[in-house]
């Protein structure tokens, strides 16, 4: 970790998973889901708030799949890709600002807004996730990538200590109330979102291939080159596996991130007690993030992921029986263990699978399926809380999306480079 410290490129790329993750942690996964039950849909039936909840971030999910290849080609044949990670940032910034002044009942506006946040975030995650190849070497793929979650889990982290306090103590910060704290908190979000992304824009260098086309030369390549990724994937059977794979398996990670608090409030826990657990989600996955890139390096990215998806399922079984704040807590520290190291050694063991100079182009597939899966795993949520009215069951059903990742996950075969 400390020579990546010292590295200004790397370092400054990694700054990016601190800057974006403010909006994963407060927004994502912290108040905007408190904020979405207890202040725009106030008096909903608790069922609905979480199919409301679902189709929002299955509409954004399904906005930036469509747009992650094609964005990600075009990318890779313009040289763009800071430029293009800039623009989605500022999208996701604004967005997130614009959350602090929708009113008490305009879950609509809530939800478009939440939209266009997350959409921002993913579309600039395509982006940073192209640079990885631009700013390590092969033989560091596992541990920068590794050290950009890290980073991202003690950025963000750092941020929501400071807005749940905000939120449970605003008398210490001269605020009148928690529900004045909580839209403040969407709104610095979105400045430190903006200020930790500018080192990238300065210090990381992009790897320019072919030379500078225009903007539309380059969108017309773009289109060109999705129609040969498309060809060129059903010739790399083991790329294309593992995005099958993924597929599945991410799905399920998205969607616990994404609806872990609007579960743990629909059967009954506190707002409060579930914001700091997911404080403790944070700061327990910056170590077992940089651990499990150390693991990567020792028993394969492969086996790794495998484990940390074993951990995912038992999870989402004892949730369905859980029922106290002692049991949140233990279940968030157990996804803090896991949770970076399935992201992070997923992204690098994609980044050693991919041919030559296809970077952004084959990324944009990666991320693709991704947040695809955004739209796959809320959106079953959503539909089985409709008609079965059991929040429970509707968490439970991601089990299968688990235990079918890593069926196929153990069907790709690694050469001695990717293993």
């Amino acid at each position: 970790m400390r020579e990546f410290l010292r590295n200004r490129p790397i370092f400054a790329w990694a700054l990016y998973d601190w800057a974006n993750s403010a909006f994963a942690c407060t927004v994502m996964a912290g108040f905007f889901p408190v904020f979405f039950r207890e202040f725009w849909s106030l008096g909903v039936d608790p069922t609905e708030t979480t199919e409301r909840l679902g189709f929002a971030n299955a509409a954004a999910g399904l906005v930036v799949a469509l747009l992650a290849p094609i964005l990600g080609a075009i990318a890779d044949r313009g040289a763009r890709r800071k430029h293009f990670l800039f623009a989605w940032t500022l999208l996701g910034v604004a967005a997130s600002a614009g959350l602090c002044f929708v009113g008490k009942g305009d879950w609509e506006l809530a939800a478009l807004l939440f939209v266009l946040g997350t959409m921002g975030f993913n579309g600039g995650v395509v982006f940073n996730d192209a640079l990885l190849l631009d700013v390590a070497k092969p033989h560091e793929l596992d541990r920068v990538s590794s050290f950009g979650y890290a980073l991202g889990y003690l950025g963000g982290g750092l941020l929501f200590v400071i807005n749940a306090a905000m939120f449970l103590k605003p008398a210490w910060f001269g605020i009148p109330d928690a529900v004045t704290a909580v839209q403040i908190s969407f709104l610095t979000v979105g400045v430190w979102w903006l200020l930790f992304s500018l080192p990238l824009m300065f210090r990381v260098q992009e790897q320019h291939r072919g030379g500078r086309i225009s903007l539309g030369g380059a969108v017309r390549e773009g289109f060109r080159e999705l129609g040969n990724t498309l060809t060129h994937l059903r010739q790399h059977r083991v790329a294309l596996t593992f995005l099958v794979a993924y597929w599945f398996y991410i799905d399920g990670v998205n969607t616990i991130i994404k609806m872990a608090v609007d579960f743990g409030m629909s059967i009954g826990l506190k707002p409060g007690s579930l914001l700091i657990a997911l404080l403790v989600t944070q700061f327990v996955a910056f170590p077992a993030s940089l651990f499990f890139g150390w693991l990567g390096e020792r028993i394969g990215p492969k086996r790794g992921i495998l484990i940390g998806l074993g951990v995912y399922t038992g999870i989402s079984v004892y949730a369905n029986f859980m029922s106290s704040v002692t049991e949140f807590f233990a279940m968030a520290v157990t996804v803090g263990l896991v949770q970076g190291g399935v992201q992070s050694l997923s992204r690098s063991l994609f980044g050693r699978l991919i041919p030559e100079g296809k970077n952004a182009e084959y990324f944009g597939f990666y991320n693709m399926l991704g947040k695809f899966a955004t739209v796959f795993g809320p959106f079953l949520v959503a539909i089985v809380a409709r008609y079965s009215h059991d929040t429970r069951l509707a968490n439970a059903s991601i089990v299968v999306l688990f235990i079918v990742g890593m069926a196929l996950l153990m069907r790709v075969k690694l050469t001695p480079r990717a293993a």
